[in-house]
This record gives C-alpha cells, structure tokens and sequence, in this order.
C-alpha cells in the first residue's frame, strides 16, 4: 500500500525492494491511497457494528476487504512528511475494516530531509494496534 501522490517516485521503489527482501517468488499487488479523496476518520464507531462500513461515500468503501483478509502480509510505503506519514494514507488505514491479523506487516519510508524515525514509528503502531493475535514485525 502506497501513500503517496506520485506513484511512480522513491516510495514505490522502497516498497518493491522490501517485498523482493521479504520473500523470493510473492505474488504482490501495489495499490495507491495517497492521491484519493479520503476523508479522516470522525470516531463514530456505529459504523462498522450498524452500517458494515465507513459514514462517509469514498474510496474507503469501495476497497475489497476479502483480497486484504487473504494477504499474507502487508508492506505500507510513504514520505516522511514533517515527520508523519502522508494524512490520506493514514485515514485510508485507520478507517478500513478488513481484518488486520495477517501474519506480517512492516513499512517503506522514504525522506529526503528527515523524520524518518516517527514516521516509521507512526507506520508500525498501526499494526501493533491493529492486529489482534500474534505477528512478526520487521
């Protein structure tokens, strides 16, 4: 999953080296969030117990949780943007409902100045919050 607007730039690169590392042979699918129109998340929490989905008609509906349920894994790539991930990519993945107990999950950040650290930091609380049983963290 990729967060940036241009996807054909560093963080697509980084992504792909990761999964290359990860495992010889994977079939992989990248699929881009950080040019959408995606409202933030408002902490309804009706929305999935009541409606089955998000309050607000975005891409966030549209995404098949099936094909991220049956992933093995997930590698998020972004910018460092003042030291945070890109905002869209973060309300893409705070207000999804697939299922996050895959069994890897890890992150791409690309800088060209700095934050680095917290925004790999921000990236990787999301799974460890996430995810309900045990996973491997890289």
């Amino acid at each position: 999953m990729s967060g940036v607007p241009r996807p054909r730039e560093n963080t697509k690169i980084a992504s792909m080296k990761w999964l290359k590392f990860l495992i010889k042979n994977l079939e992989s699918e990248i699929g881009y969030v950080g040019n959408k129109d995606i409202r933030g998340c408002i902490a309804w929490m009706s929305c999935k117990t009541r409606l089955g989905h998000c309050i607000f008609d975005d891409c966030v509906n549209a995404i098949d949780d099936q094909k991220f349920e049956e992933a093995d894994g997930l590698v998020v790539g972004t910018h460092a943007y003042y030291g945070s991930a890109n905002a869209i990519l973060i309300a893409f993945l705070y207000s999804t409902f697939f299922d996050k107990t895959m069994n890897v999950g890890t992150s791409a950040v690309v800088t060209r100045r700095g934050g680095v650290s917290s925004t790999y930091d921000e990236i990787n609380k999301f799974f460890a919050i996430s995810y309900e049983k045990k996973c491997l963290f890289i």
